[in-house]
């Protein structure tokens, strides 16, 4: 992954006393280090609960200018003017930076007492290129030095990552996506989230739980519909979630098209248009939620003549499991199964 500009400005914060910003003169030079630690973090970052959206009022300009006109001004998002300015070759990459950090000092003063270096990346990864920021914190570890005996060693800490946000610059020139950028949702600390999405001018396009939830919901109508075979069901199952959870590792979305045609290389547009005819509301591409893909799964069991499959969600709604009883209720009968039903009394 080339890198086109890097950054360190370090920020230093210690109990209420104002934040100290210690600025970097100019960007930093290209090394294996470098590239290697653009990896881990980049991976960090993907692990992270995000929320996704699009930069406020203002809108890519070919020509170089924002048409929000006075960015920031007007609710609009300042960082977005002058990034565009920075593409431009208007402002450079130390300037640009440097004013993020200054006002990234001023959201710690208000809500957290920790330093951090704030590092700032302009990445190219084939036809894509990324603006990636994010606030890291050290930790005190240790390392064995020449002599074979432990010494203490600072490391950065990469999971501690709680501010830090992603632009995909070709989509948000495009005017195509509203979905562009990504930033980290910081668990426990509304106020500091809010803060750090009001910091990037940033406004949630899009509820990556609710959408990766919604698809699921969408699947699992998909599977009742075909009444598929146990094994068939599971190994969709097992392609859905293996595929979601490669593109949330790769910080890339779900694209439906691409999922229907993995699900039925057969019928590679059915899934697709299961969702279509349903109006499920989805968009054509979902950024995944990993934390709900995980809670996804299938319940199965065959036993006397008996064969039973259903999404893990359902339990405790549709389905029941009434362990003294030794007994499943299932509440709501599948439509096929009822007039099978009904067709054999």
């Amino acid at each position: 992954m080339p890198i086109l500009n890097a950054i360190v400005h370090r920020i230093e914060k210690a109990g209420d006393a104002p934040a100290r910003l210690l600025p970097a003169s100019e960007p930093l030079p290209a090394s294996d280090a470098l590239e290697a630690m653009l990896e881990s973090l980049t991976r960090a970052y993907h692990a992270k609960s995000k929320a996704w959206g699009h930069f406020q009022d203002v809108e890519f300009d070919t020509q170089g200018d924002t048409e929000a006109g006075d960015a920031g001004a007007g609710g609009g998002s300042a960082l977005a003017a002058e990034i565009t300015d920075y593409l431009a070759e208007k402002r450079d990459f130390v300037a640009l930076t440097r004013g993020l950090a200054e006002r990234l000092a001023k959201l710690l003063d208000a809500h957290l007492s920790v330093s951090g270096d704030l590092m700032v990346l302009d990445t190219r990864f084939g036809d894509a290129r990324f603006l990636t920021l994010a606030l890291l914190h050290h930790r005190e570890g240790f390392a064995i030095d020449d002599n074979l005996r432990p010494v203490p060693a600072r490391q950065l800490n990469l999971t501690q990552m709680s501010l830090a946000a992603r632009l995909d610059i070709g989509q948000w020139q495009s005017g195509d996506s509203k979905q562009y950028l990504s930033w980290t949702r910081e668990r426990g600390g509304k106020a500091l989230a809010e803060g750090f999405a009001a910091l990037l001018g940033a406004v949630e396009g899009v509820d990556a739980p609710g959408e990766t939830r919604t698809l699921l919901k969408a699947f699992s109508d998909y599977v009742e519909k075909e009444d598929l075979a146990e094994e068939a069901s599971r190994e969709k199952t097992e392609t859905l979630v293996d595929y979601a959870s490669e593109q949330a590792s790769r910080g890339e979305p779900i694209t439906l098209e691409e999922l229907s045609g993995m699900l039925d290389e057969q019928q590679p547009r059915a899934f697709y248009e299961h969702i279509r005819n349903a109006d499920y509301g989805l968009s054509p591409e979902i950024p995944p939620d990993r934390k709900t893909l995980n809670r996804f799964r299938r319940f199965t069991g065959r036993a006397g003549g008996v064969s039973i499959s259903f999404d893990s969600h359902l339990l405790g709604s549709s389905v029941e499991y009434d362990e003294a009883g030794d007994r499943l209720i299932i509440k709501q009968v599948p439509k096929q199964l009822k007039d099978q039903l009904k067709s054999g009394n």
